[in-house]
């Protein structure tokens, strides 16, 4: 296994974002790992994946958004999140051009990814996988935040937990359902942490990747 620390540019003026690539021996694909708005790309969750995935055959490039490098300020405005989205993506191909390139996000990670891909329809992304995907803030039911996704061309896997405090299961099940290209994962009793007391969900979030990410490279 290949681990090697980067430095990605995302403009500019908005400046560089730290980065990592995990690169199994025989990679079946690359997924593009974006963090969530309260931790950044080492947090255990985001190493503990990443390392299981590679277990599996999937390499990943997990970055930092600019407000986590800098460690200061609320999360950054979708227009610099998508840049620097755009800056992983291009990273990704640049460096293993022959692998198949899926996008990835943990909560606020994932839905800067989905606004990315709603935005820029002809990137050659194979699919997007939603770590908990935030459809509402928490105690504020609602759907607005998912307004996008039906703009989002590429194959998208929700693997949300049944308490999570945001995206209630009333609303994000009905919302996968309508959604022609989503497939939902219906994770029992584990919340916006995947926290489920004993119960193993880590390895439930893996298992459920590896197996959709085979899929799609089939088609």
């Amino acid at each position: 296994m290949n681990t090697q620390s980067l430095v990605l540019q995302v403009s500019p003026e908005i400046g560089n974002v730290s980065a990592e690539y995990i690169l199994p021996e025989n990679a079946v694909c690359i997924i593009t790992l974006a963090h969530g708005a309260g931790a950044g790309m080492n947090h255990s969750f985001m190493l503990e994946l990443a390392n299981a995935l590679a277990e599996t055959g999937i390499a990943t490039l997990r970055f930092n958004f600019p407000f986590m490098e800098k460690k200061k300020g609320p999360a950054d405005r979708p227009p610099v999140a998508h840049k620097t989205i755009d800056a992983a993506i291009t990273k990704a191909k640049e460096l293993f051009p022959t692998l198949p390139l899926f996008a990835a996000g943990k909560s606020f990670g994932g839905r800067m990814s989905s606004q990315y891909l709603a935005e820029h329809s002809d990137v050659d992304v194979k699919g997007i996988i939603f770590y908990g995907f935030p459809l509402h803030p928490a105690g504020k039911p609602s759907i607005d935040r998912a307004e996008h996704l039906k703009y989002v061309k590429q194959p998208m896997l929700f693997l949300q937990g049944t308490k999570d405090e945001l995206a209630t299961w009333n609303l994000i099940e009905p919302l996968c359902n309508s959604l022609k290209r989503a497939t939902l994962v219906k994770i029992e009793g584990a919340d916006h942490s995947f926290k489920a007391g004993k119960k193993d969900v880590m390895s439930i979030l893996v298992k459920e990747t590896h197996n959709w990410v085979k899929k799609k490279m089939k088609k």
